[in-house]
């Protein structure tokens, strides 16, 4: 079982350096993971570190396609909430006079 790295990725480097089986690879559009190389840090780390340092909810998949950091995991905001969110951030906005930013 491995991990999967997929588009969400932004490539920021975080996980390559710090990948203790040296699996990670800088690819485009970007970065893979190595199945034969990856050990999910097992007998070495609690959480698997790739897991641990990624930025982006969902980036990363675990060996079910499940994502290891799922929306709202890092954010505390739930996919649910957001659109609600991003509607009255744009209301918001809007009685301010931001013209930048439309309603959703």
């Amino acid at each position: 079982m491995t991990y999967r790295i997929v588009d969400d990725c932004v490539n920021c480097w975080a996980c390559e350096a710090l990948c203790p089986s040296d699996a990670i690879y800088e690819a485009r559009p970007h970065f893979i993971i190595a199945a034969k190389k990856c050990t999910e840090c097992e007998g070495e780390y609690a959480d698997p570190q790739c897991v641990s340092i990624c930025p982006v909810e969902g980036a990363i998949l675990n060996a079910f396609g499940e994502p290891a950091n799922p929306p709202g995991s890092l954010t505390g905001v739930q996919r649910e909430n957001m659109a609600g969110r991003h509607q009255r951030l744009a209301c918001q906005a809007q009685v301010l006079g931001d013209v930048t930013v439309k309603p959703a």
